[in-house]
Order: C-alpha cells, then sequence, then structure tokens
C-alpha cells in the first residue's frame, strides 16, 4: 500500500508509518487488494486526509468502516460518490440537517464539500472487503486511527467532535473535552434513528453555533 498523503498530515504521522504495526497493515491490505476486491479504490484510501489538511480541521465525524457495496465508498466516511443512491445512515443525517437547520435535502451525496470546509470525515477503518463489513477489523487502522484523533486532541484547540452511536463514543477516550466540543448521540442507522437516538440531536446547528462563538467559519451543511 502506497501511503500517498497530504503533506502536513504525513508530518504529524511519521511516526505511525514507522510502527512495525503500520508496516503489518500495510501489508495485509496490500494482499487483500491483490485477492479480493476492496473498498474504497486505492487510491482514496487516504482522501479523508488529502481534502482536509491537519491544520484546516475544524470538524471530525467518526465514522467506523467504508461502505462495502460496488461504486459506493470514496475514502470519507457516511460520503458516496455521485450518482450513487444514498445509504439509509446517509439519508438520516440529510433529514436532520433539513430539520435542523432548514436545508433542503440534497441530490448528491457525495460530502467532498464538507471535508474541503474542515470537517475531517474519518472512517476508525480505513478499508474492507466488497460484501463484508468489518472484514478489515482489529488489523492496525484502529491503532492509526487512534494516533489521529490523539495528535488532533493535542495540538488543536477548540474542535468539534462528532461521536454517532457506540463506537464512535469508544473512540472519544483520545479527546480533551476541555479543550473541544464534543457532541454526542445516537448513530443515524435506521436501527438506532428509529428507536429515537438520533433525530431532533441538532448536532448540526449547535457545531456551527460553537464555530461562531471561537471565531471560526460556519460549516455550509
Amino acid at each position: 500500500m502506497n501511503v500517498t498523503i497530504e503533506t502536513s498530515w504525513r508530518e504529524q504521522l511519521k511516526q505511525e508509518f514507522s510502527e512495525d504495526y503500520f508496516q503489518n497493515l500495510t501489508q495485509f491490505v496490500k494482499n487483500e487488494y491483490r485477492s479480493h476486491t476492496c473498498f474504497p479504490p486505492g487510491k482514496l484510501i487516504f482522501s479523508a486526509f488529502n481534502y482536509t489538511p491537519f491544520d484546516k480541521v475544524k470538524v471530525v465525524i467518526i465514522g467506523q468502516d467504508p461502505y462495502h457495496g460496488m461504486g459506493q465508498a470514496n475514502g470519507l466516511c457516511f460520503s458516496v460518490n455521485n450518482g450513487i443512491s444514498h445509504p439509509p445512515s446517509l439519508k438520516n443525517i440529510f433529514k436532520e440537517i433539513e430539520t435542523d437547520l432548514l436545508i433542503r435535502y440534497p441530490t448528491n451525496g457525495n460530502l467532498q464539500r464538507w471535508a474541503t470546509q474542515g470537517v475531517l470525515l474519518l472512517n476508525t477503518i480505513l478499508t474492507v472487503r466488497s460484501r463484508e463489513a468489518g472484514s478489515h477489523q482489529n488489523k492496525g487502522w484502529e491503532k492509526f486511527t487512534d494516533a489521529v484523533i490523539s495528535n488532533l486532541s493535542a495540538k488543536n484547540e477548540n474542535l468539534v467532535f462528532l461521536l454517532w452511536g457506540g463506537y464512535a463514543k469508544k473512540k472519544g477516550i483520545k479527546i480533551d473535552t476541555k479543550k473541544h466540543l464534543v457532541l454526542k448521540s445516537g448513530h443515524p442507522s435506521p436501527l438506532s434513528a428509529n428507536r429515537g437516538y438520533w433525530f431532533g440531536n441538532k448536532c448540526f446547528s449547535k457545531t456551527n453555533s460553537y464555530l461562531k462563538k471561537v471565531g471560526k467559519q460556519e460549516i455550509s451543511w
């Protein structure tokens, strides 16, 4: 696996790239992509970092692993490629934005437009086999993305971390809540949303209110 990653992130994570676990992860991912259909395409594995440089991050959304259907994953959590129908979780994200901010439901599910504004769309596992959710768990990605979150927390101030669901909340242990705003809610998946744990959390308006308060540009969701 060629680690083609934006310069500021390469500097922040250079220690991780030299660790044994990352070398083992690299070999695992190479073998998987060679012998199976995996997502996202290799050149998009680090898209979240390439669209949102370290010093431009304002908001962090933490997902789990990429979509595993053909043509869906583009390296940004919850995002799908242009022209792809919206998965259920993404639909519920857009519905919450619609009611929270009175923004019309979008036709395009590609969240690059958020990433370029400073929203790091971070899956904690960056690769997956086709049609096998969770297939690249416990291979090293979790340790790598823990380092990402730790670096962001330690070296920045006044970030917003959006932790949706139990898995993301567990990753929140790496965040200094005295320096950053952490907003927690249920996951936008139908299972959680339909039980009342997602809709009405108003995390998008709360995020913008906080960014405005600390003198940062709000996100155009």
